[in-house]
């Protein structure tokens, strides 16, 4: 079987690298894909050097844009690409515009459509990754589920004949590679922390950043936290923030660094007090590690994180989020719904069938 691998941002590198390893271990092909949305070294460059992707067989170099614009460059870039390889599977991942441009384009080249971490829904529809995650599930021929909860959305939309739940691939990669980043990561020395001294903060959804007021608000929130706050700096964010990654014009409490990579991120969520972010996948990871999160989002999609009392929404309320750090606990358990950490072996199993059949 020949599988076309269709990655663009930071997130889609680390879903992908088990499924990558999983592929070549079933004796399989791929081609791996890269779009050029994310382009810069610490948000690209970095994953295909720590984990074990090899380098994409092409670049689309599509980087910046509009969404719009960028959805048809992707798309209009894949389909030759697509047509070119003539794989027996297309695989996209997530809820980028990467992801829908892929889909898009495997539809209209014909061949078979599989979206990984299949069935996500915040029911917030003006979020980008919510058109996107919606627009590709309808589109593709096999849906591959993280959690049982995205199966139960997907059936409600006329889907769960498509649906599979195969669990969680960054479960899959917070296993293998925690360990690894222990022994290797040397930034907690870098930056002088000590585990549980500090907390860690990320910023980068459009609402957060895009709008000053709001933006200023969460660092004024963070500023006043109780201990240093490690903050690796987004691009999109560093473009409209007046603490820059060298340091300068912050608070004395909040330290702005560069975007870091993977398995220093790794380190970094284990030996936080908490991690305050708005990423999706950050949610996760710090309960897959046993940090406590605290969303700095109104809802979320990982719904798990919160029922299981790991994560707590307070959106960019100052009042709310110094509640949530000063009632921060860790539950004794965390919850199995994420599967076993052999969510990449049952894909390249429920692909292999796509690959032969062209459905689920």
């Amino acid at each position: 079987m020949r599988v076309a691998t269709i990655v663009g941002a930071r997130p889609q590198f680390i879903k992908a690298a088990p499924v990558s390893a999983a592929l070549v271990a079933a004796g399989h092909e791929e081609c791996m894909i890269h779009t050029g949305q994310h382009y810069d070294q610490a948000m690209s460059d970095v994953f295909f050097e720590e984990l074990p992707i090899r380098q994409p067989d092409v670049n689309l170099e599509v980087g910046s844009g509009e969404p719009g614009w960028q959805v048809a460059e992707v798309l209009t870039r894949t389909e030759v690409v697509l047509r070119a390889e003539r794989p027996d599977a297309v695989v996209v991942y997530g809820d980028t515009n990467s992801t829908l441009g892929g889909a898009l384009a495997a539809r209209k080249a014909g061949f078979p459509l599989a979206h990984i971490e299949a069935g996500l829904r915040s029911f917030n529809r003006s979020m980008p990754e919510e058109e996107n995650r919606i627009l590709t599930d309808h589109a593709s021929d096999l849906l591959l589920c993280p959690t049982p909860t995205a199966i139960k959305n997907l059936k409600k939309e006329g889907l769960g004949k498509r649906a599979r739940h195969v669990g969680d691939t960054m479960f899959d990669a917070v296993r293998q590679f925690l360990p690894i980043a222990r022994e290797r990561s040397t930034l907690l020395d870098e930056l002088a922390l000590e585990p549980g001294g500090y907390f860690l903060a990320t910023i980068h959804r459009n609402y957060n950043t895009d709008d000053p007021v709001v933006l200023g608000r969460l660092v004024g929130a963070l500023a006043a936290l109780d201990r240093p706050v490690v903050f690796p700096v987004h691009p999109r964010t560093r473009k409209n923030l007046a603490i820059q990654p060298d340091g300068e014009g912050g608070a004395d409490r909040i330290r702005a660094i560069e975007p870091t990579s993977y398995l220093d991120t790794l380190v970094l969520q284990a030996e936080a007090a908490a991690v305050l972010t708005d990423s999706g996948g950050m949610q996760k990871e710090a309960l897959f590690v046993g940090t406590p999160c605290v969303t700095l989002r109104p809802e979320t999609e990982w719904v798990e994180t919160v029922e299981s009392g790991w994560n707590t929404l307070v959106g960019s309320d100052p009042e709310r989020i110094a509640k949530a750090v000063a009632g921060l606990n860790r539950p004794k358990e965390i919850p199995d719904v994420f599967g076993d950490g052999h969510a990449a072996e049952k894909i390249v199993e429920a692909l292999a069938r796509l690959g032969e059949t062209g459905a689920a």
